[in-house]
């Protein structure tokens, strides 16, 4: 298969760009930071870059292929409920600087009614980091509680944990009042997933239908993307979903084809604070869009100038990094923190996953940079993608063959 840029660029250069990527990847999976991977590098209207390595599980029994999906994790944050935001900012129904209680109404008497959504997506709002929501559905000998879970699924039990788990339909109102009753912090910057987790509500309550159909029906189909999906069992066989993690602490099995954050399966597996799986490719095209600040094939399906406020800083003056939901590069690069390349330029933008997942785009370079593994697997406590700089590793790797290749299209 000739894949597009081929034609068009001297093979040899591209090739080197290959072998460095390979090795470094192949090193990855012999130094078991991952058993497999996707990656994807989009450049200057072409494809760089894209191919599957390794296997789904140690075992080697089964290939990763460049159509296989993997759990985004956080990815989710930047590809789900935010584009949809930024649409209805577009039209004037969403605000995000009107206080997050307007959007959010149960909030307006706690102490979250002033902040703003400004605030929210940019990690300033001073909102608790996470929180753990199964440990309270379990007892001190370590059985579920009887009220919360099921191990056959009923009109009573109907959300589906895994194969054999089910909870209790009415348990997401107590995960609603948690999060509304949580502690607030100062307003400095605090990265916090729990406003993603109530997202779908929120666009739900503004547009008056199903946010997972509006979200493929006005964002995905329109581009082409047909392999990025909630709840991928009901969509892709099992055989195409690569497995997570074998969890020894709240689910008890191996999390395959479940998505691997216990809050976001506790809602079903729909949050925009991670559900999503797809494949390297079809992330990829998500953030060609955003590298073209909205605009595809002759249509501006977001608005160039919300995409533009979006993924700019929004509180550097704090030292806060954050765009509107996306990530950016440091304000001052420092090699023992950043996981992004150290040439990325400042207007570039993305976001990185629990499960392994990074994904970065750069409009100075035209650049889309998508690496997809299960570094979780087996445990969460593998933590070699990081220790290793795997992620910066091939990042750079990119930049720097641009940087030497001039004449095929380095920086814009």
């Amino acid at each position: 298969m000739l894949y597009v840029g081929l034609l068009t660029m001297p093979f040899l250069a591209q090739h080197q760009l290959g072998e460095t990527l390979d090795s470094i990847i192949w090193n990855s999976i012999d130094s078991m930071a991952f058993p497999g991977a996707q990656l994807y590098v989009y450049h200057n209207r072409s494809i760089l870059h894209h191919k599957s390595y390794g296997y789904h599980t140690y075992d080697k029994k089964h290939k990763v292929d460049n159509h296989h999906v993997y759990d985004l994790a956080s990815v989710t944050k930047v590809s789900s409920g935010l584009p949809l935001l930024m649409k209805l900012a577009d039209k004037g129904k969403f605000d995000i600087d009107l206080p997050a209680s307007t959007y959010i109404p149960d909030w307006v008497k706690s102490n979250k009614a002033a902040i703003t959504f400004r605030e929210i997506l940019a990690h300033q709002a001073g909102l608790k980091p996470y929180i753990v929501f199964y440990e309270k559905t379990i007892k001190d000998n370590g059985k579920y509680k009887r009220k919360t879970f099921k191990h056959k699924q009923s009109k009573r039990f109907p959300v589906a944990i895994t194969d054999d788990l089910f909870m209790h339909k009415k348990y997401v109102n107590r995960m609603k009042q948690e999060i509304k009753h949580s502690e607030m912090g100062d307003q400095v910057y605090r990265y916090s997933g729990l406003s993603f987790l109530r997202q779908p509500d929120i666009i739900e309550s503004i547009i008056q239908a199903d946010f997972e159909q509006q979200l493929y029906v006005n964002i995905y189909e329109p581009i082409g993307i047909d392999r990025l999906r909630y709840n991928p069992r009901n969509y892709f066989p099992a055989e195409e979903i690569v497995p997570t993690e074998i969890d020894t602490v709240f689910r008890q099995t191996l999390v395959h084809g479940y998505v691997h954050d216990e809050a976001a399966a506790m809602l079903d597996g729909v949050s925009c604070n991670a559900g999503l799986f797809g494949n390297a490719e079809s992330v990829g095209k998500l953030f060609q869009l955003y590298l073209n600040y909205g605009y595809w094939n002759g249509k501006q399906i977001i608005g160039e100038k919300t995409m533009r406020e979006f993924t700019a800083y929004q509180y550097p003056e704090n030292d806060n990094r954050r765009g509107l939901g996306f990530d950016k590069p440091l304000l001052e690069y420092n090699e023992n923190s950043a996981y992004v390349a150290k040439s990325a330029s400042p207007s570039s933008f993305g976001h990185s996953g629990f499960t392994g997942t990074f994904v970065w785009a750069d409009p100075e370079y035209d650049l889309v940079f998508v690496l997809l593994s299960n570094r979780v697997y087996p445990y969460r406590s593998q933590r070699k993608l990081y220790s290793l700089n795997i992620r910066p590793k091939l990042h750079q790797a990119v930049y720097d063959w641009l940087l030497k290749n001039p004449a095929l299209g380095g920086k814009l």
